[in-house]
C-alpha cells in the first residue's frame, strides 16, 4: 500500500469521526452542553477536541519529518538552514541582552518573575527586530530593482 492511500484513509477516518462528533454536539444543543459543562461533564465536546488535537499532531509531525528529510537529503539546504537558525539565535541573544526584567503583579494576583518578564521583553524585541529586518530586506530589494531599470 503506498503512502498516498494511507494518507487518504487516515484523512477519511478523521473526517468522518469529526463529522459524527460534530453532529452529536449539534444534536445535543447549546443549553444541554452548557448545563453538562457546569456539572463538569465534557463528554460531548471532548471527543471533537481530541480529534482536533490528533489532527494537529499528525500535521505537525508530518511537516517536521518531511522538512527534515528534505534538509538532510541536500547538504547545501542543510547548511543554509543551519546558518539561518544561527542568525535567529544571534537575534534572540541580542534581544535577551537588551531586555530587562522586573517582577510584575498580574491581574489574577500572581506575580510574574523577573526572569519571566525578561523573556517576555525578549520575545517582543525579537518580533520587532525581525520585522525591521524583513521591511529592510523588502526595501532593499525594491531599490535594487529600481536601480537595474
Amino acid at each position: 500500500m503506498n503512502f498516498q492511500k494511507i494518507v487518504k484513509i487516515v484523512t477519511a477516518v478523521l473526517g468522518v469521526l469529526g463529522i459524527v462528533f460534530l453532529f452529536r454536539i449539534i444534536g445535543a444543543g447549546d443549553e444541554e452542553i452548557k448545563m453538562a459543562a457546569l456539572m463538569g461533564d465534557y463528554s460531548l465536546v471532548s471527543p471533537l477536541v481530541s480529534i482536533a488535537q490528533l489532527t494537529l499532531l499528525i500535521a505537525v509531525l508530518g511537516t517536521l519529518i518531511f522538512s527534515l528529510l528534505g534538509l538532510f537529503s541536500d547538504a547545501k539546504k542543510l547548511k543554509k538552514a543551519l546558518i539561518s537558525v544561527g542568525f535567529l539565535g544571534v537575534i534572540v541573544l541580542i534581544a535577551y541582552a537588551s531586555s530587562t526584567g522586573v517582577e510584575t503583579p498580574m491581574k489574577d494576583g500572581e506575580i510574574l518573575s523577573a526572569s519571566g518578564s525578561r523573556w517576555v521583553g525578549t520575545g517582543i524585541r525579537v518580533f520587532y527586530y525581525l520585522a525591521i529586518i524583513a521591511i529592510g530586506a523588502m526595501a532593499l530589494s525594491g531599490v535594487k530593482k529600481l536601480i537595474k531599470k
